[in-house]
């Protein structure tokens, strides 16, 4: 029970509360580093999730390393997709010495060059934003879908490591209820998937991705069209 004396005509009270002992903020402590522990070692499994759906168009982020891209190839080939499509924005690098303009353009390039026939592969090049850069060129996507008087039923997004999650969230919000959306992660070589932490580059991207993530779930809204 609280007690209160005032004192100095009711300017200054003197109260009597409760604080942990050393034994509460061991257990307190212990507690914290726990779920610290917990959430490092299923952060990363959350966000690079693959879960994969029958059928329907494979859609590869064209921006994707040259390793994920071979797994693309391999993907496409090994499953009866009907078309592999491939997104993405101007490049950032280079551009003017190259004859392609887009992430989406280059990452098809490399596709047939990798063995796939042109008429599989189409690169759907999207606008140079600032910001929401995969929800753009899922919007991009289903522009031209629209354009072209296409209406897959199911598509399923390949990219690298712990995007897999806000890819897909993204792409479900552009693409809308009627199409299933499955997803496809490529472990990232950059660093160790298991240990992330061990590395600059495992922090970067998992923490990145993480509050990426959660700005997409809780804070993204789509522009009305």
């Amino acid at each position: 029970m609280q007690e209160q004396n005032t004192i100095l005509w009711g300017l200054v009270c003197r109260r009597q509360c409760r604080v942990p002992t050393l034994r509460g903020w061991l257990v307190m402590t212990a507690a914290v580093l726990v779920l610290v522990i917990v959430a490092a070692l299923e952060i990363n499994p959350f966000l690079a999730v693959t879960d994969k759906l029958p059928g329907g168009v494979l859609v590869v982020e064209g921006w994707a390393p040259d390793y994920a891209l071979q797994a693309a190839s391999e993907e496409f080939k090994q499953n009866h997709y009907e078309k592999i499509y491939v997104t993405g924005g101007p490049i950032d690098r280079g551009a003017r010495f190259s004859e392609y303009r887009t992430d989406a353009e280059l990452g098809a390039a490399i596709l047939v060059k990798l063995g796939l026939s042109t008429n599989a592969v189409q690169a759907v090049p999207a606008p140079r934003v600032r910001q929401d850069r995969t929800y753009t060129s899922a919007v991009s996507l289903k522009s031209w879908w629209r354009e072209h008087h296409l209406s897959p039923a199911t598509v399923n997004i390949l990219t690298v490591g712990p995007h897999a999650r806000r890819s897909r969230l993204l792409f479900e919000k552009a693409l809308g209820k009627g199409v299933a959306v499955g997803v496809i992660s490529i472990e990232d070589d950059e660093f160790e998937m298991a240990h992330w932490w061990r590395s600059s580059a495992g922090v970067r991207t998992v923490i990145g991705e993480a509050l990426a993530y959660g700005y997409a779930r809780l804070l993204f809204y789509p522009p009305k069209t």
